[in-house]
């Protein structure tokens, strides 16, 4: 032995335990080894990684550690001066890197923590992003909603279809149980079931407007929850089992009524508001959510500007079919004004040609009859027919100048008269007409002569 290098060993190692120590020294090296071509293998792939050269450092000791494990198992048996050479610089070596490795992670530990700070802070931020998101998506969605529901609502404006199609389309978006609108009854002291989506209640139920939760919808301009048992909820005659259903109230400003009068709606120059009530599923873990409620409260102020157009316009065509009407009217009462000034206007006309020209023939033949040789009587009758004729012409100038009674230029003509000479002419007229009446009295009969007469002094 004293020629031999080898180290004695100071006990006589158990063949099993030395065969335990040699597979576990295969396996530790094995996995030493591996660790390193997974970290290149890995930091190749990565874009960016800050603190390459320390994984060379911890590399390389890895590497070290695994050498010294593989030449360890040679110095389970007896072994040479080189083997104890190669492991002791192996171990000083892997000493060596293992320190200035755990000097460099002194200073590289409090930066993968602040790096760790980061990456919870970066969480934190994509986290309260992506409720931003949330947020704007779900408003984006609630934008959308409230888009086709006011354009299917202000497609129309009848105002039985704006809110029919309300109905149906809050029910299609909002998943409902029921919906209903209950409107001011025509004397503003009660609300009147008008309308439903389901058909479920009957049409025409009333329920006083002076309510606790009337008056809290009356004054909020937001979606109130409302008790299922309340007297608005009554909307639905199946009653839930288990789970009774959510039920919210909006009110729906109608058109101040001073200047319009609309049929079926109340007559008061004060604001009012019917109600919209919409019920959620009944037995159902659904509740009521915010944005819910908001497109609940838009959709409330859509159908009060559509109702308002709606009320506005059948006020316009009320008014445009009385005006018709009236032009109808006004266009008869022309027509018949127009009848009777073409008709006065022919009687003037036959008044000037067909009677003034045959008077001027009398009175001008009386006029020439006076300057022959009469008898007295003879004379006293043509002078009573001039002057008679001169009447009667006198009476149909004044007809004739009926008509500067539209333009108002008709004058009234004050002139002096001869009371007594008057007297006599109309003696003079009477005398002859007596004289007539007798004569027709003599040869016509008595019952002609009586009408005559009475004509004569009536006229």
């Amino acid at each position: 032995m004293d020629g031999c290098d080898c180290i004695e060993p100071l006990w006589q190692a158990d063949d099993l335990l030395m065969k335990y120590q040699y597979i576990s020294d295969f396996f530790i090296a094995l996995a030493y080894f591996s660790i390193p071509l997974e970290l290149i293998y890995f930091v190749q792939k990565s874009a960016f990684f800050p603190y390459r050269w320390v994984l060379i450092q911890f590399g390389a000791f890895i590497v070290l550690c695994g050498a010294t494990h593989l030449i360890n198992m040679w110095t389970f048996t007896t072994y040479t001066k080189t083997i104890a050479v190669v492991l002791t610089v192996a171990k000083v070596a892997t000493a060596i890197v293992s320190c200035i490795t755990a000097l460099m992670l002194v200073h590289i530990i409090p930066d993968l923590l602040s790096v760790k700070l980061r990456e919870r802070f970066l969480k934190a931020k994509a986290e309260e992003l992506d409720r931003e998101m949330g947020k704007i998506k779900t408003k984006e969605e609630m934008g959308r909603h409230v888009h086709m529901l006011t354009h299917e609502i202000r497609s129309t404006l009848d105002r039985h279809t704006i809110l029919r199609t309300t109905l149906v389309e809050m029910g299609r978006t909002l998943g409902l149980a029921e919906c209903a609108l209950w409107m001011p009854s025509r004397s503003g002291t009660s609300l009147q079931l008008s309308h439903t989506l389901h058909n479920n209640a009957p049409l025409g139920s009333v329920v006083p407007i002076n309510l606790p939760i009337v008056t809290k919808i009356f004054n909020s301009n937001r979606a109130e929850r409302i008790s299922h048992n309340s007297p608005l909820a009554s909307i639905k005659t199946r009653s839930s089992r288990y789970v009774p259903p959510e039920v919210v109230g909006v009110r729906v400003p109608l058109l101040q009524l001073t200047n319009f009068q609309i049929n079926d709606w109340p007559e008061l120059s004060t604001k009012a508001f019917a109600v919209m009530v919409l019920m959620l599923p009944p037995d159902s873990a659904r509740k009521w959510r915010p944005q819910e409620l908001e497109l609940v409260e838009v959709v409330a102020d859509q159908v009060a500007v559509a109702l308002s157009h709606a009320a506005i316009l059948e006020e316009s065509m009320r008014a445009r079919d009385l005006l018709m009407e009236q032009n109808i009217a006004l266009n008869a009462a022309r027509r018949e004004a127009e009848m009777a000034i073409c008709a006065r206007n022919d009687f003037l006309a036959v008044m000037n040609h067909e009677m003034r020209t045959p008077m001027r023939a009398i009175i001008s033949l009386s006029s020439l009859l006076l300057e022959t040789k009469l008898t007295a009587e003879q004379r006293l009758m043509i002078e009573t027919i001039l002057k008679s004729s001169n009447l009667l012409e006198t009476l149909s100038n004044d007809v004739l100048d009926i008509s500067k009674l539209g333009d108002g230029s008709l004058e009234l003509e004050i002139a002096p008269f001869n009371l007594h000479a008057t007297f006599t002419d109309v003696s003079a007229l009477s005398a002859v007409l007596c004289f007539t009446i007798h004569y027709y009295v003599m040869h016509k009969g008595s019952g002609e002569s009586v009408n005559l007469f009475i004509n004569v002094v009536g006229g």
